[in-house]
């Protein structure tokens, strides 16, 4: 299938009938800002729209190709009723926008713009880009993808098709994607020029919805070939972390990832009781928005603080859940090696309900064993 739309996709161009189709998928608000002159909020209407034009192409496609078994519905074909993420949930499912995402103990572990069974009952997955932005970090995100989908349909390979707004082909990172068999990278037209199709047409318009189209299937149709119980496969590697720290020393943290470890994404290690929370302020400190976190004041900002390390590289985090708002502060290590905010982790999402089952379980030694063992760099105490 990779080779084939490889060589036949550029002759596909997305049809004003296409561009105002896609619109289905975008509810009333977002098409208002696709011609907003407000920069911002149009490019991410922009970003929605192409990647549901590409959907609709596909579904063009799809009926004109022996190459394509099957493609998953998404946005406004998805199923109208949701499951909302809970702890312990794992498997394919549809967010609330109709996207199609692979949960782990209900979090999001990956979201995919399209998912395909190939002539040869392989599944494939799609990226559409519509800015360089979306380049950040692209390359370790579709390794994971390739990954977990390679795993749970027990693949030796998965294709990929990155598909792009714009050119994309002097990138370094595409450039190293497009060297793989299975990969295929397309460029199709600019967003502007799609727009020019479009700029005529009265705001109603009467959609067409793919009945009975004879590939569509939903995406928690495509049943795993392994289990998947990622909480078990995260305590897995969580075990061995402490084992390391606390029997081999932080010099053997950094062990061969194999098997599942690959999937785990994060490692939780645990909330913090009130005396490991003063080493940590007292030891490596913590600031939010410029302002030093002190502990004298902890208790009246924050309820809680988890430590966890990011995989692959073992990157440091502290979670503070916050006393006025339902949302954890996410604190990212520093050079010096102290702890700053970066974003927060609102209650919408799954991982949210991951961090807050999490009680209280480190104490100050095996804490400060954990960020000597991973921290940027030792920090010099008061």
């Amino acid at each position: 299938m990779i080779p084939w739309l490889s060589n036949n996709f550029r002759h596909f161009k997305p049809t004003a009938a296409i561009a105002l189709n896609a619109t289905r998928h975008m509810n009333r608000l977002e098409r208002k800002k696709l011609f907003s002159p407000d920069i911002e909020p149009m490019r991410t209407a922009e970003g929605r729209w192409f990647e549901a034009i590409i959907y609709e192409m596909f579904l063009d496609i799809s009926k004109k190709s022996d190459r394509i078994k099957y493609l998953a519905r998404k946005g406004s074909d998805a199923p109208t009723v949701r499951e909302l993420a809970k702890i312990g949930q794992n498997g394919i499912f549809y967010s609330r926008y109709g996207d199609i995402v692979i949960r782990g103990n209900g979090q999001d572990l990956a979201e995919f713009d399209l998912l395909i069974v190939t002539s040869d009952n392989e599944v494939a997955f799609a990226e559409v880009v519509t800015s360089p932005s979306d380049l950040k970090e692209f390359e370790q995100e579709i390794h994971y993808k390739k990954e977990l989908l390679g795993y749970l349909y027990d693949q030796k390979r998965v294709p990929f098709l990155l598909i792009s707004s714009f050119d994309i082909s002097n990138y370094s990172v595409v450039k190293r994607l497009a060297k793989a068999k299975e990969n295929a990278i397309i460029f199709t037209s600019s967003c502007e020029e799609i727009k020019k199709l479009v700029k005529h047409y009265r705001p109603r318009i009467l959609y067409t919805k793919p009945e009975n189209h004879p590939k569509l299937v939903l995406a928690t149709q495509l049943t795993f070939k392994k289990p998947f119980d990622y909480r078990k496969f995260h305590e897995e590697v969580k075990s061995r972390m402490f084992s390391r720290i606390t029997y081999n020393g932080p010099e053997q943290k950094q062990q061969p990832i194999a098997g599942t470890d690959g999937l785990v994404k994060k490692v939780l290690y645990g909330a913090l009781f009130p005396k490991a929370i003063k080493a940590v302020c007292e030891s490596y400190g913590m600031s939010v928005k410029g302002k030093r976190v002190e502990f004298s004041e902890f208790p009246k900002l924050y309820s809680k603080a988890i430590i966890a390390t990011d995989l692959p590289g073992y990157e440091l985090i502290i979670y503070l859940r916050s006393r006025q708002k339902k949302e954890y502060l996410k604190m990212i290590q520093v050079k010096d090696g102290h702890f700053k905010f970066e974003r927060m982790t609102p209650p919408k999402v799954g991982f949210f309900l991951w961090l807050e089952s999490l009680e209280p379980t480190l104490g100050t030694q095996i804490t400060l064993q954990i960020l000597n063992a991973f921290t940027v760099k030792e920090p010099v105490k008061k």
